[in-house]
C-alpha cells in the first residue's frame, strides 16, 4: 500500500469499553475511525456487603478521620448500601465530621448532591500516586484512621503505602468487576486481534486487559493475542491502565493529554497515521 493510501485509509480501532459502550462507538465514528467495541467488564454491586455495614457502624462512632472515595459509582454504592440500614441523615452528619478526600471528578458530584463536603482532590492523572502525594502534603496520613472505598480490585499497593506511613487503613469494597454476560463480541474481537484485523487497541481501564487476557486463555490463545497486540498501536486512557499494559509486556503508544475518553478518541485518530508509519519502519 502507498504512503499516501495508507496515510488516507480508514483506521480499525477495538475498544473494550463497557457502561459507555454507545458513546465509544459513537466517537470512534465521529473521528472517521472504523470501530469496534467489545464489552470486556460488568460492574456487580456487593448487595450483602458487610464491609460497607462494618463501615458504616464505626463511622457513626466516630473512628475515623478520614473517608476517601476513589469513584462516583462507588460512593453512590456505598451510600445505598448504607443507608438502607442506617438513617441517612446521621451517615450523611458523620461524614461531615470527617475528612473527605476524592481521587477524581467522578465522585464530587455524589457528594456534593448528597450534601458532604470535600476537603482534598487528588489532581490529574488521578492515579493512586497522586493520591497518595496529595493526603501526604495535606497531613491526612501519619496517624490517622482512613477509609478507603475501593472499585472493583483491592487497593492493595495505595493500602500499603498509606499504613507505611503511619496510617491506620479499613478497605471497603462496594462492587466488583465481573465478564458480561454476553461474551460473544468479546470472544470475536480477540479472534480478530490475532488475525491482524485491527490497526489500534483502545484501553480505558486497567481491568479491560485483565478480562481480554482472562477470555484468551479459555481457548489457551492469550500467548497469541498478546503478540498480535504488540503489533498494534495501543491507546490508554492514563497512568493506571497503562501500568498494566506494560506489565503484560505490550507497549503504551499514546496516553491522552488528560484521562477523558473524548479527548483519548481525538488524539488517537489524530496519531494514528504517524504511530502506524513507526510502527512499520
Amino acid at each position: 500500500m502507498s504512503a499516501i493510501s495508507e496515510t488516507l485509509r480508514p483506521w480499525r480501532v477495538c475498544s473494550f469499553e463497557s457502561r459507555r459502550a454507545n458513546e465509544m462507538q459513537s466517537l470512534l465514528e465521529r473521528h472517521g475511525l472504523i470501530g469496534t467495541v467489545a464489552p470486556s467488564m460488568k460492574e456487580v454491586p456487593l448487595e450483602e456487603n458487610q464491609a460497607a455495614l462494618d463501615f458504616a457502624v464505626e463511622l457513626l462512632a466516630g473512628r475515623y478521620d478520614v473517608v476517601v472515595f476513589l469513584t462516583g459509582v462507588g460512593a453512590q454504592t456505598l451510600f445505598d448500601a448504607v443507608t438502607r440500614r442506617y438513617p441517612r441523615d446521621e451517615i450523611l452528619a458523620a461524614l461531615n465530621r470527617c475528612r473527605i478526600v476524592v481521587r477524581g471528578p467522578k465522585p464530587v458530584a455524589v457528594l456534593h448532591a448528597a450534601g458532604v463536603h470535600i476537603d482534598l482532590r487528588a489532581p490529574e492523572p488521578n492515579t493512586w500516586r497522586e493520591l497518595l502525594a496529595a493526603l501526604e502534603a495535606a497531613g491526612f496520613v501519619a496517624g490517622q484512621r482512613i477509609a478507603l472505598q475501593e472499585y472493583g480490585i483491592p487497593q492493595e499497593e495505595l493500602r500499603r503505602q498509606l499504613e507505611a506511613r503511619g496510617a491506620s487503613v479499613r478497605s471497603v469494597p462496594v462492587y466488583r468487576w465481573e465478564l458480561p454476560d454476553d461474551l460473544q463480541p468479546l470472544r470475536a474481537a480477540i479472534g480478530r486481534t490475532i488475525r491482524g484485523e485491527f490497526d489500534a487497541l483502545l484501553f480505558t481501564s486497567a481491568q479491560q486487559l485483565e478480562h481480554v487476557l482472562r477470555v484468551a486463555e479459555e481457548t489457551a490463545s492469550s500467548t497469541a493475542w498478546l503478540a498480535a497486540a504488540a503489533e498494534c498501536v495501543i491507546a490508554s486512557i492514563g497512568p493506571t491502565a497503562s501500568e498494566t499494559i506494560r506489565r503484560h509486556g505490550l507497549p503504551v503508544h499514546l496516553e491522552p493529554a488528560h484521562p477523558k475518553m473524548g479527548i483519548l478518541v481525538r488524539e488517537l485518530a489524530e496519531a494514528l497515521p504517524r504511530l502506524r508509519a513507526a510502527r512499520k519502519t
